[in-house]
């Protein structure tokens, strides 16, 4: 059978249910995957809540790296036992076997195993387009990162600091404030304790920053903005303390005739081409050994609500995992 966890409807993380499921048969253009990690994130939980729609009942997760069990008809760049990964599509990560599209998966390269690719390949190619394509971090910038410990902060930290990017992070806790530091960045500022405004200016001459990548949110919008020099931009690119709230642009010119974004992966890989572009900017910092990615904690695929707990309490750090 296929165990597979289900969102019947929307709500806390005991909302999920663990159910049996037959084997699906990939239709033309499909491949039949075989999971063998799962990735979980803290967009999972915008769908689980119902912050993020969906059509219920439904599947729940969009990331994971497995074996190819199955052709549908029409596909000929995948074979039969190839190791691929996948962030994207269609709800559903969170089950032993799927069926999706082929033009989703790409193959894994030697050195990248199955756990590092489940828990990068969202959270690595976010960081791609966030620090490549929607502002291109130069040598030599300072940028602020919120969450710097958190699984797409733990990618780029490493990832800028290997460009001779300076990385003033924010953490909640002295201890992820240390890992934060470890992994690269030039500064840490721990929110719990510290005035991150009066922090950045202090560390900036005065200046700012010239970007804030924020995938915190409400709790951040203000300080992202106060941190910013003119003309800069704030990259908000999640909501783990609640959605930023309304605001009028006015606000932006007040501040500094600042630029505000609110990308998502999914429009910077439409086309096979990015998302391979972008895949392998990854591959290639990894293997360079500039990015190192290792869950920090695995949970069984039937203890999906436990993950979403501990993430949602932030008794995580990095990136964690589903084993089926």
């Amino acid at each position: 059978m296929n165990l597979t966890i289900r969102l019947p409807h929307c709500g806390g993380p005991d909302v999920l249910r663990a159910e049996d499921a037959a084997i699906p048969v990939p239709a033309a253009g499909e491949v039949l995957l075989r999971h063998t990690a799962i990735g979980v994130n803290f967009i999972d939980t915008y769908y689980r809540s119902g912050l993020y729609p969906l059509s219920l009942p439904s599947g729940l997760g969009s990331e994971a790296a497995g074996v190819v069990e199955a052709l549908g008809d029409g596909v000929d760049h995948l074979q039969v036992g190839a190791r691929v990964a996948y962030a994207g599509g269609a709800q559903g990560a969170y089950s032993q076997w799927r069926t999706l599209p082929a033009a989703l998966l790409v193959k894994l390269p030697d050195d990248i195993g199955d756990e590092s690719a489940a828990c990068a390949m969202l959270q690595g190619m976010t960081v791609e387009y966030l620090i490549r394509r929607t502002y291109p971090v130069q040598p030599g910038q300072t940028v602020l990162w919120h969450a710097a410990a958190g699984g797409v902060g733990q990618i780029a930290v490493q990832w800028l600091s290997s460009l001779g990017v300076n990385v003033i992070g924010t953490a909640g806790s002295d201890a992820k404030a240390a890992l934060a530091r470890a992994l690269g960045c030039a500064h840490v500022i721990n929110y719990g304790t510290e005035d991150v405004v009066a922090r950045v200016r202090e560390l900036t001459g005065g200046k700012g920053v010239p970007v804030v990548y924020d995938s915190v949110g409400k709790d951040t919008f203000d300080i992202s903005l106060d941190c910013l020099a003119p003309r800069g931009m704030f990259v908000s690119f999640g909501n783990a303390s609640g959605a930023v709230p309304p605001f009028a642009p006015l606000l932006l010119s007040q501040k500094g005739s600042l630029f505000f974004t609110r990308p998502r992966l999914g429009d910077y890989v439409a086309s096979r081409a990015e998302l391979e572009a972008s895949a392998a900017a990854l591959f290639e910092r990894i293997g360079a050994g500039a990015v190192k990615v290792q869950p920090s904690a695995r949970y069984a695929l039937a203890d999906a609500a436990q993950a979403h707990a501990d993430l949602e309490a932030r008794r995580t750090t990095g990136s964690i995992i589903l084993l089926p």
